[in-house]
This record gives C-alpha cells, structure tokens and sequence, in this order.
C-alpha cells in the first residue's frame, strides 16, 4: 500500500470515492458535482488530500484536510473533515496507514494538530480514532448552525 498526496490524475478514481462516502452519510449520489468539488479543492489548494493506493494503482481511500486556525495557540489547526475507505479494502489497515499520513502531515506543517468529529453511530470510526492517537473531547459542547 502507498499513501501520498492527491494528484489532479487521480480525479476519477477519488470521485468515485468521494461520491461512495457521501452515499454513506445518507446524501444522494451525484459523481459529476464530486468531481466538480473536489476538482476545486485540489486547483484551488484549499484541502489537503492524500489517497491510499494498492499496487494495481487502484485508490483505496482517502483523509482530506482543510486548515484552520487556533487563535489562543496562535498556530493552524487541520480539520479532519473527510476519511473513507472502500469497502473492499476495509479490514486492512488502510484507514489507520491515512490517519498516520495525516498526523506526519499535521507535525511537518508546525500545526497545533488535527481535529475531527463523527457521528456517535460511526463505530468503525469511534473505534479507530482513539487507537491512532486521538482522545475525545468530553468538555465542550459542539453546537452547529445551518443557512
């Protein structure tokens, strides 16, 4: 397995991707406006996305970052905001391998670290984040206002 950096070649294989995980959050499939999204992240550099690949060259899954800022630690902060894996290669390690990628990725960047958040019904994922490292925050309420 090979994890690296995004490449605007590889847009077809992580739109498809991006588009499973999306269907995993309950959204409806739309590959075109997937392609059309991350396509703008990536020209735009405004994520970080790095891709797990098996060497048939066949995208595994995939951690996207988008920066943040800590004012009181008065550093950047990487949102976590995005980790899938298909299906056919759950069950190896690929998720920790990108959540690995993206904690190097948070140090070599001198950020303050890397934040996320799930659902409490994510399992997998409630199940994975504290194994890589990560503790969860019982102390702050997290509150969310939709337009």
């Amino acid at each position: 397995m090979l994890v690296r950096k995004v490449d605007i070649t590889d847009i077809e294989q992580l739109s498809k991707l991006f588009d499973e995980y999306r269907i995993f959050y309950r959204k409806d499939s739309d590959f075109n406006g997937a392609k059309i999204f991350l396509t703008d992240r990536i020209m735009n550099k405004e994520s970080e996305i790095f891709i797990a690949e098996n060497d048939k060259k066949t995208l595994m899954g995939f951690i996207q970052l988008y920066p943040l800022f800590s004012s009181t630690r008065m550093r950047r902060l990487w949102l976590l905001n995005d980790l899938y894996v298909n299906e056919q290669h759950r069950g190896k390690e690929v998720s920790v391998a990108l959540m690995n990628e993206a904690k190097v990725f948070a140090t070599k960047t001198n950020s303050a670290g890397l934040i996320l958040e799930t659902e409490k019904s994510n399992i997998i994922g409630n199940n994975l984040y504290p194994k890589v490292g990560f503790e969860l925050d019982v102390e702050h309420n997290f509150y969310f206002w939709n337009t």
